[in-house]
């Protein structure tokens, strides 16, 4: 290592993109048509990680897995793209932005391809990694491309853009997959990206000449950071996926695993800050914006990913509604995030982003307290307003906070920056669900022990409720308990009381995301205004 002085002067070309933002041209249409190629790239690889959720038992069929096991199909592209999030800055460094995205893209399909053939859960879940891993390279891109790219008067509808994608992949990842699996089969749900994936990498190769390569970027490579940061990464989320399922550290995998991303973490940030060429350059958190501006983004990932997980799996285990029942309902959200998005690109550009981020958290945290009255009744009208409003207010999260955060950092950080922000809400969404899992198992069981507390036979109402039900149930009882109405009636209760403990876990969740949003707000005043 003792001549690694000579790469110093590698950094000399960073000044290229020097211009103010005010002052840049506005892009081609070559130049567009390549951006939006970039924005579609992302778009599928948001929407793979949820278009599964839906056709897991299908699946599973298909590869002859247990329930167990299946549920690494998805798992194992989290942890791939949570990875390669990171380091999507160095290697756009190294390859350039136009390489770097174009071989990702095709290396996407080719993955997708794979998962379509794949026989066995060993070579399904090969091939999902391989295919998250590259589309963590897709996803913060685009970010950096846009403020590469656009003059500031444009970024308010380019957020807008931006915005809609990124939060419109998880929403109706699951009622796609749904609808392609019930009408093609689970194959589907991958072979769908062979063109439009191929038709990306030929256009962002083509049409995207904003950067140039910087090869000698490599020779001072820190090896040791990346292998730290992809072992903590990917052992985090581990342990994070599948902590609720495994009683936490009660298992010796997990506690293990925990230890194991806590070390691989401290090695990371020691080569982070002595390190003279960081894998990843930690700087971008001395500008105050983005510093805040990851943290608003770790919070929308916690209600963005969580609000989409629990509304169809309350739907599915509550109400047993089926895909194409669920995907009504989960389409409200998006439909008035469309209806919104041209409202919300104009006020960017008049209004005081730190004025619409806080609106736009107050609004969903309202959202989530309106969502928080379910009962084991509630069917599309007592959903609608909830998720309209939770829609309305998405795009009023995710275009100031992704200006506020990526819009005052310097064009040499923008590549680094944008991987930093984008894996600040992917852990976000990965650290709220593992909390609303580990929250639906205590506080059901909480809920359940209360009311089972109060359905004793000693309380007359009870007893009363017991003989009535018995009654009806008579001696034919089918499923239950044959020649004894009495107990099926009692084991029913029971089945009740479990429903609506279930039921009030929900509602507790939901009410614990709005609240993390509200209490959010206590930071807002120190974002600074950024400049015009």
């Amino acid at each position: 290592m003792s001549s690694t002085p000579a790469p110093a002067p590698a950094p000399a070309p960073a000044p290229v993109p020097a211009p103010a933002i005010a002052d840049r041209p506005p892009p081609t249409f070559r130049q567009k048509a390549g951006f939006f190629a970039m924005i579609f790239g992302m778009f599928m690889a948001i929407l793979d990680v949820q278009i599964v959720a839906s056709s897991l038992a299908d699946i599973q069929a298909g590869l002859s897995a247990s329930i167990e096991e299946i549920s690494w199909v998805q798992t194992s592209y989290l942890i791939a793209e949570v990875v390669m999030i990171p380091l999507s800055g160095t290697l756009a460094r190294i390859l350039s932005t136009r390489v770097l995205f174009s071989l990702a893209a095709l290396g996407f399909t080719v993955m997708s391809f794979a998962c379509s053939l794949a026989t066995s859960l060993e070579a399904m879940i090969l091939a999902r990694s391989l295919q998250g891993f590259f589309a963590g390279a897709m996803i913060p891109s685009i970010f950096s491309t846009a403020y590469t790219m656009f003059p500031r008067r444009s970024m308010g509808k380019v957020s807008v853009v931006i915005g809609l994608v990124a939060t419109m992949g998880p929403t109706i990842g699951p009622t796609l997959g749904g609808f392609i699996t019930q009408a093609l089969g689970w194959h589907w749900l991958f072979n769908i990206n062979i063109i439009p994936g191929l038709i990306v990498a030929a256009t962002v190769w083509s049409c995207i000449d904003i950067d140039q390569p910087e090869p000698a970027y490599l020779r001072g490579l820190d090896v040791s950071g990346l292998v730290a940061l992809a072992t903590a990464l990917g052992t985090l989320n581990y342990v994070l996926e599948e902590g609720p399922r495994n009683d936490w550290f009660e298992d010796q995998t997990i506690f293990r695993l925990a230890v194991l991303s806590a070390a691989s973490g401290c090695v990371f940030f020691w080569r982070a800050f002595t390190y003279r060429q960081p894998i990843v350059d930690l700087r971008a958190f001395s500008d105050r914006n983005f510093a805040l501006g990851c943290f608003f983004s770790f919070v929308v990932g916690i209600g963005l990913f969580g609000s989409v997980y629990m509304t169809p799996l309350f739907l599915a285990q509550v109400r047993d509604y089926n895909a194409l029942d669920i995907g009504i309902i989960m389409m409200v959200t998006g439909a008035f995030q469309f209806s919104v998005a041209p409202l919300v690109g104009t006020l960017s550009g008049r209004m005081d982003l730190r004025l619409m981020l806080a609106f736009g958290f107050s609004l969903f945290c309202f959202a989530l307290y309106l969502n928080s009255f379910l009962t084991a009744e509630s069917s599309y009208w007592e959903f609608f307003v909830p998720q309209a409003v939770r829609g309305v207010s998405l795009m009023f999260c995710f275009v100031p906070v992704n200006r506020l955060a990526l819009g005052t950092l310097a064009p040499d950080k923008l590549k680094n920056g944008a991987g930093l922000y984008n894996l600040m809400r992917n852990l976000g969404g990965a650290l709220g669900l593992a909390v609303i899992n580990t929250l639906l198992v205590e506080r059901g069981a909480h809920h359940l022990s209360y009311l089972s507390e109060n359905l004793t036979l000693s309380r007359p109402e009870v007893q009363a409720y017991i003989d009535r039900l018995a009654e009806r149930l008579g001696d034919s009882l089918a499923g239950g308990v044959a020649g004894d109405p009495e107990l099926a009636a009692m084991k029913l209760l029971f089945q009740l009381a479990q429903r609506e403990a279930l039921v009030m876990s929900f509602n507790d969740c939901l009410l614990l995301i709005g609240l993390t949003f509200g209490a959010a707000l206590i930071v807002m005043p120190l974002v600074k205004k950024p400049r015009d």
